[in-house]
């Protein structure tokens, strides 16, 4: 009787440690997701062209000054670098470690980036892109770039809803309608907006591709069904990861890299998102 009570109780204790193994190394560690988005639209001088998305950092740390982070980012020799908000938490910020990540991947490739909910929610919102704009960030604030020589394709970012008291949706109609104003129809457009949800908008606005974060995978993933809650869309939420498809619009949802208010993933490892661009035109 005894005896079996002791196996019992080494047994749960046994599949305790297994589960606690697992979590730790789920949580520590990086995977690396990958997409190619093909499309007529996109100019033959961009085909294989590579970027690299890094969204919901959230402070969090893979190593000594984010050494993993920065090694498997220099690995995958990005064109471009886009960083789709919260860079930076809320809940214990410490901007100065997080900018160590920039200055290592300066000399990697251009970065991109637009503000999240926890950057508004500090109320330091503008010294952040200050400080990201001294170490050479394009930070978006509701505009376009232009890259490319000759031939060029647009970047376009928006601010997070919160820095506004407009409703969301109102909030983001305006800010993509200025931040696309000046961009010809005909140009290929890319946008940086750190809610994924806002994706019948994106369309609206016949936005190519979207990179987008915030839902962190759901949190708690379920194999075959996904991500159990994202803030903006409650329980069992539709947009938490992948490629999503309306309208000629892609919509790319990074998993994130760090926690906020709940401080472990399950079924959802950190993710850096790669995305290629595959060329269909014959201009």
């Amino acid at each position: 009787m005894i005896r079996g009570k002791l196996k019992a109780i080494l047994i749960i204790l046994i599949l305790i440690l297994l589960v606690g193994l697992y979590l730790y190394k789920e949580n520590s560690s990086i995977g690396v997701t990958f997409h190619e988005i093909e499309s007529l639209r996109l100019p033959t001088h961009f085909d294989n062209y590579r970027i690299v998305q890094l969204s919901d950092i959230h402070d969090s740390e893979f190593g000594e000054d984010n050494s993993k982070l920065v090694d498997k980012v220099k690995q995958l020799s990005p064109n471009a670098i886009f960083i789709t908000g919260d860079f930076i938490d809320g809940n214990r910020y410490d901007l100065e470690k997080s900018l160590k990540i920039i200055t290592q991947l300066q000399s990697v490739a251009p970065f991109f980036y637009v503000t999240g909910n926890h950057e508004v929610s500090t109320n330091d919102v503008e010294f952040i892109k200050t400080q990201l704009e001294q170490l050479g960030v394009h930070v978006l604030t509701n505009e376009s770039l232009l890259i490319g020589d000759e031939v060029k394709i647009a970047v376009g970012g928006i601010d997070d809803p919160l820095s506004s008291i407009q409703t969301e949706d109102q909030y983001v109609e305006t800010a993509l309608d200025i931040a696309f104003e000046n961009v010809p129809d005909d140009m290929f457009k890319m946008l940086l907006s750190h809610r994924p949800y806002e994706l019948d908008r994106y369309v609206s606005r016949k936005i190519d591709l979207v990179f987008s974060g915030h839902a962190h995978g759901g949190q708690i993933r379920i194999p075959g069904i996904g991500g159990i809650i994202a803030p903006g869309q409650g329980w069992f939420p539709e947009f938490t990861s992948g490629i999503h498809e309306k309208s000629g619009t892609h919509l790319i949802i990074s998993r994130g890299l760090g926690n906020s208010i709940v401080p472990i993933r399950v079924f959802n490892q950190p993710e850096i998102v790669v995305v290629t661009l595959k060329s269909l035109s014959t201009k």
